[in-house]
């Protein structure tokens, strides 16, 4: 009698961890076809640069996008776009043309030398701090590099990038999704290389909130001149609240909010209802478009 109980109890909780939804859905790992880059743009042409890391292990690609129509007396501004691959991938003819027709900003799209959306086990190394205390959650996957990643990207990728482009370094920004976001916030912490940082959905719950932790207090003098947004959205926590890390998205209002009282340019925007997946799409486009002008929706 004890035994079918017992059974049953977990037969049932099988079916519940199999049924139930993750807060993060894994990637669509489909091969790419030929991007914008290959089939050419009436507003944009393309320079593509290849990288590889100091240890030899992670291979780099990467697409300058430069408009076709003349800089401003400052040069242009300038975004960097994480997982650029599948930003390369998500790049379109008509966002193109819609940013020609304001003060369109150089592209530089920082992927992997692959035919996949995500190269898993780089980015995952790349994009993620060294640890401090418990272990990340990687998924098995080894992180902590970003300290090194950041250095190959301010010292070799972005001058070969730049090489030969009017670029207004006053206006150069950084933009990543989940590692890529992390990334994006420790390069706000760190870094002086770019003045406007845009973090969308970062895996805080995956660093242990300690980025955000770091935030606590920021000196004014070094942080006035750099603006950062988190740009997320709550659609997997309202999918299924018991997976979800419980206070991520208040952690983050707060923090901003203090942020905010101490006069420093930190905005929290939320999207409602988007998932963690769709705000790859969604935060990329609007951080293209706030850099040629558009803004962005009202903070929260």
């Amino acid at each position: 009698m004890h035994r079918r109980f017992y059974a049953a109890r977990l037969a049932a909780l099988v079916v519940l961890l199999l049924c139930s939804k993750t807060v993060f859905s894994r990637p669509d790992m489909t091969p790419l076809g030929p991007n914008i880059a290959d089939k050419g743009s009436a507003f944009y042409h393309f320079a593509v640069n290849t990288f590889d890391s100091t240890d030899g292990k992670r291979h780099y690609k990467v697409w300058t996008a430069i408009p076709k129509k003349s800089p401003p007396a400052a040069g242009y501004p300038v975004l960097y776009l994480l997982d650029g691959n599948a930003v390369m991938d998500k790049l379109s003819e008509p966002l193109l043309q819609k940013l020609s027709e304001r003060d369109p900003p150089v592209l530089v799209a920082v992927g992997y030398q692959t035919d996949l959306p995500f190269d898993l086990t780089a980015r995952a190394y790349d994009y993620t701090p060294a640890a401090e205390g418990e272990p990340q959650n990687l998924r098995g996957r080894q992180g902590g590099g970003s300290a090194l990643f950041r250095q190959l990207l301010e010292t070799t990728i972005a001058p070969q990038a730049e090489k030969g482009v009017a670029v207004n370094p006053q206006k150069r920004a950084l933009w990543g999704h989940s590692y890529g976001g992390l990334l994006v916030l420790e390069s706000y912490l760190s870094s002086t290389f770019f003045s406007a940082y845009y973090s969308a959905v970062p895996s805080l719950e995956r660093n242990n909130f300690t980025l955000l932790k770091a935030m606590g207090r920021l000196p004014k003098a070094s942080f006035s001149h750099k603006s950062l947004w988190f740009l997320e959205g709550d659609g997997d926590r309202k999918a299924n609240d018991e997976n979800a890390t419980s206070g991520v998205l208040s952690a983050i209002q707060h923090r901003v909010s203090r942020l905010r009282a101490d006069d420093l340019p930190v905005t929290y925007l939320l999207y409602p209802g988007l998932t963690h997946g769709a705000m790859f799409d969604v935060s990329m486009k609007a951080a293209i478009l706030h850099m040629s002008g558009e803004a962005l929706p009202a903070s929260h």
